[in-house]
């Protein structure tokens, strides 16, 4: 299954399988419901795609832009593209005119398809710049194009193109043509510090990246129901959702990020990949739920995470057979507490739910197993195709790792330079486009990747232990990795956000982005008057309440590594701000610069 014209064929194979069954499913906003695309019309579509993009004079291997949020069409569009031997370039749907600017420069990119009116205008703006767009693809039939406009046409329009058999020799010519080595996307990182850069993924990659998984999650099939939540520009979705998609699973493709919760109820998906934000959410609203029941209500919706814990985290996980006394008790507390709390979620018919991009508390991995939810804790980059390791179903699973190596890959730790894990293998990218210096620094003259996290292996699971590059020297020279003391800060219910201050410091600090309902809820029951959320965040009793609850939570901590003082800030960090990146990680530089008075002041004497 996995050759050198999979993604050129693999829709057109799965629809000869399936047929009219559905194979994606989108909201129609207007009528407030959701529509289904059979297999068949996914694999026609497709076809169509690769035939208009012959018929524009696209080339074998030419760079394609596709800017938008979440569509059908993204995906259509980007088998369409394989089909022809098309090098589809995903923008994030929130990219600045600067970005993308960049993107369009750096990649020679002639035509982009949009997804709704913020993409278009952006793009517009963009090509009187950079004067290289021929093509505008606009899928939302609402766009309302500038009337100068000579270039853009309609998705229905595109679509079109292709209905004839016109260029369908051409197509074929190309799918027989591909090659494992084919560029088969451009990703561009985020760029927390410096430029982006364009990672490139093969076509190998894929495949031995899609292999590698089939094997460690035996239990995906076409009977899942999938609910797409983070944007297919991230590499973690993007890979994700092609496995599905070979499995024949039902794609749920959701537009709005803000719409995931409503979208899980009504769908009732059986995996949904997310990043450990989503679960800290999830942790904070349960945790606030059972806090604000009835005293018995508590009491018992308390004991059956307890009960629950103990079955699924000190046995399940572990391969093991728990007491008939705690199994007993685990039947009654799953049957009636945690089965009305998943029901609640929507995850009552939960597979598994694979979870990376940062940092997972072991209070909140622990919390979620607990609550009978399989969050499978992974580790990857964009450069390794998504995966490196996650855990393994049938396999016993340790908390706090990062799972067991997806076969195929190499991993080596280099105890010379601060424990790194090194890569090597087919998932792992040959480079940055037009950076052969950026290149040379990250991949050694063995093959090494340099990922620039350290770690260890032990009984064949990774265990991260912290960014090299992110570890902050305090001026009293001890080292702090800023993200695990984040990472056990944002279990609170009163903390949304958390950027340690450390480098060079005397000691450590912290900017805090309280939850403002529930600190505003507080407030009430306190009898604290404010005029607005400035003046609460910086009330000191609001402040040294918020450090109680991080004293007690860090009491694990040496205490060089504990947050002394923090500054609780009434606005959110943000994309717009250029605080935040389109996969919503803090960029310290920018941070540290935007609130510099204000961290300056956490250290006067």
């Amino acid at each position: 299954m996995y050759n050198s014209s999979l993604f050129a064929s693999l829709v057109h194979e799965q629809a000869r399988m399936y047929g009219e069954r559905v194979a994606l499913s989108y909201r129609d906003y207007d009528a407030d419901c959701w529509r289904d695309i059979s297999w068949e019309d996914f694999s026609r579509d497709v076809r169509k795609v690769s035939r208009a993009l012959v018929s524009l004079g696209i080339g074998e291997q030419e760079n394609i832009g596709v800017f938008s949020q979440n569509k059908p069409e993204c995906l259509i569009t980007d088998f369409g593209a394989y089909g022809v031997r098309a090098v589809t370039i995903p923008f994030y749907a929130t990219s600045s005119e600067h970005q993308v600017t960049y993107m369009v420069r750096d990649a020679g990119i002639r035509m982009v398809l949009v997804g709704e009116q913020y993409q278009y205008d952006t793009l517009w703006r963009v090509q009187g710049i950079t004067h290289s767009i021929e093509h505008i693809v606009v899928f939302d039939p609402k766009v309302e194009r500038n009337p100068m406009d000579r270039i853009s046409i309609s998705w229905e329009e595109f679509l079109a193109m292709g209905d004839g058999e016109e260029h369908q020799a051409e197509v074929d010519r190309r799918t027989a043509a591909a090659t494992v080595d084919d560029l088969i996307n451009i990703l561009y990182t985020s760029g927390t510090t410096g430029e982006p850069k364009g990672v490139m993924l093969t076509m190998r990659m894929y495949a031995a990246g899609l292999k590698g998984n089939d094997e460690a999650l035996p239990t995906l099939s076409d009977q899942d129901r999938v609910l797409n939540f983070l944007p297919f520009t991230h590499v973690f979705e993007r890979a994700w959702s092609y496995l599905c998609v070979s499995k024949g699973a039902h794609l749920f493709v959701n537009l709005r990020p803000q719409d995931v919760q409503k979208s899980m109820q009504e769908v009732h998906p059986t995996c949904m990949c997310s990043v450990p934000r989503f679960w800290e959410k999830v942790y904070a609203g349960v945790k606030e739920r059972i806090n604000t029941s009835p005293a018995m209500q508590r009491k018992i919706m308390t004991e059956a995470i307890e009960v629950c814990r103990d079955y699924n985290v000190k046995y399940k996980l572990r391969g093991l057979v728990a007491p008939f006394h705690i199994r007993l008790r685990y039947l009654f507390y799953e049957k009636t507490v945690i089965s009305l709390l998943k029901k609640a979620l929507g995850l009552e018919n939960g597979n598994f739910f694979p979870t990376a991009g940062a940092y997972v508390s072991k209070d909140i991995e622990e919390f979620i197993h607990a609550a009978g939810i399989f969050m499978m804790v992974g580790y990857g980059l964009t450069e390794s195709t998504a995966t490196v390791s996650n855990d393994h179903i049938g396999e016993p699973v340790t908390l706090g790792s990062v799972g067991r190596i997806i076969r195929g890959l190499e991993v080596k730790i280099d105890e010379e330079n601060q424990n790194e894990v090194l890569l090597r293998g087919d998932t792992i990218t040959p480079g940055y486009y037009n950076k052969p210096a950026e290149t040379a620094k990250a991949i050694d003259k063995d093959g090494w990747f340099h990922t620039g996290d350290a770690g260890y292996i032990k009984n064949g699971e990774l265990f991260l232990t912290e960014r090299i590059k992110d570890l902050f020297k305090t001026s009293n020279g001890k080292y702090i990795a800023p993200q695990m003391i984040e990472g056990g800060l944002v279990v609170d219910r009163f903390i949304d956000q958390v950027v340690v201050i450390a480098n060079e410091r005397k000691f450590v600090s912290a900017l805090i982005i309280p939850e403002y309902k529930l600190l505003g809820e507080w407030a009430a029951e306190e009898g604290i008057a404010y005029k607005d959320m400035a003046e609460l965040c910086a009330n000191e009793r609001t402040v040294q309440m918020v450090l109680s609850r991080i004293q007690t939570l860090q009491q694990g901590l040496a205490y060089y590594e504990q947050v002394k003082r923090i500054t609780l800030l009434p606005e959110p960090f943000s994309i717009e701000s250029g605080e935040v990146t389109n996969t919503l990680k803090v960029k310290r530089s920018v941070v540290n610069q935007h609130y510099a008075e204000v961290i300056e002041k956490m250290y006067e004497e």
